[in-house]
């Protein structure tokens, strides 16, 4: 019998690239759950997994992995949208919803790799360090802390490991359908690539820790063989700015770009984050590999081949 995974908004950015990247492993059956309320079934295409369109809270499914029908869960599904202002549904679909899925993962002793997030610190001081500050400055930052804490009440019973990632900005390949809430770094090639000025916030010297689609595979395929559970950081452990995307996008473009700076309507907006990694390399083993120019290298390569699949699908 092949192991089983399940992979929960596996038809999102990050769930479709799991996919991808685990069918290729001998042994390995991967099942996806989506809703479709933010995946796309073309992420899916050319993923040979089993594909199911469901809720991450209903009653069967929380039956099947009570029963051990799974050997790891992978739980990406959530609302993503921080801009999304509704308290109580960001915190059924985030947090009670995997509250259930981690009380029944400890009656199988199925091991609980999920997604967490770098909007668990908002504003606090950077770099951004595993039970330091996190001040969450919006409904969805607090859901994943919520998540995070619900997890840690668990660590000492479950009889697997249970490992929260919080991911900083992720780009790459899978993310179209996300719309406005992609990665500025492909916005950005799309207002380039339809003849617009590239807008960022004034004066574009936020920093963020941009982490490419690789090295979050990698980090996730680390914590299903961790030896302990924790919660630990996801990202390239370098603040960059805005103003840097651009530049790097001149130079793989080759154009010369003029910025539209406009003001920024969100007060909790996050103006600088960095992943501090010490917590992550104790934990998985794992360091990031991807720089920057490196990540947006090969990224706007596909972007101009009109190739947006999840990286591992695309031969």
């Amino acid at each position: 019998m092949n192991e089983r995974i399940l992979i929960t908004g596996g038809a999102g950015f990050i769930g479709a690239n799991l996919a991808a990247a685990l069918v290729k492993r001998p042994g390995i059956d991967v099942v996806v759950l989506d809703d479709f309320s933010f995946g796309d079934w073309k992420n899916l295409l050319h993923v040979d997994c089993e594909v199911r369109a469901g809720c991450i809270s209903a009653g069967s499914l929380l039956d099947e992995i009570a029963d051990g029908a799974f050997s790891a869960i992978l739980h990406q599904g959530a609302i993503s949208d921080t801009t999304v202002l509704d308290q109580q549904r960001m915190l059924e679909i985030n947090t009670n919803a995997f509250a259930a899925m981690l009380e029944a993962s400890c009656f199988s002793g199925t091991r609980m790799i999920y997604a967490s997030s770098a909007a668990t610190y908002g504003n606090a001081p950077a770099p951004n360090t595993v039970g330091g500050q996190e001040e969450a400055a919006n409904i969805y930052g607090f859901s994943k802390l919520s998540m995070d804490r619900i997890a840690q009440r668990w660590y000492d019973r479950h009889p697997s490991v249970v490992i929260g990632l919080r991911y900083f900005n992720v780009y790459g390949p899978g993310e179209a359908h996300k719309g406005r809430t992609a990665s500025m770094i492909l916005q950005l090639y799309n207002q380039i690539k339809a003849g617009k000025q590239p807008r960022l916030f004034k004066h574009g010297e936020q920093q963020r820790d941009f982490v490419y689609i690789r090295d979050v595979i990698a980090a996730n395929l680390a914590a299903l063989e961790a030896p302990r559970s924790g919660v630990c950081n996801v990202g390239s452990g370098k603040a960059r700015c805005f103003n840097d995307i651009v530049q790097n996008l001149e130079t793989l473009l080759n154009q010369k770009l003029d910025v539209d700076f406009i003001d920024n309507p969100y007060s909790f907006y996050q103006n600088h984050t960095e992943a501090e990694m010490g917590a992550t390399r104790d934990l998985l083993g794992w360091e990031p590999q991807w720089s920057l120019e490196d990540g947006m290298a090969e990224y706007i390569s596909l972007l101009e081949k009109n190739l947006n699949e999840p990286v591992e699908a695309i031969a």
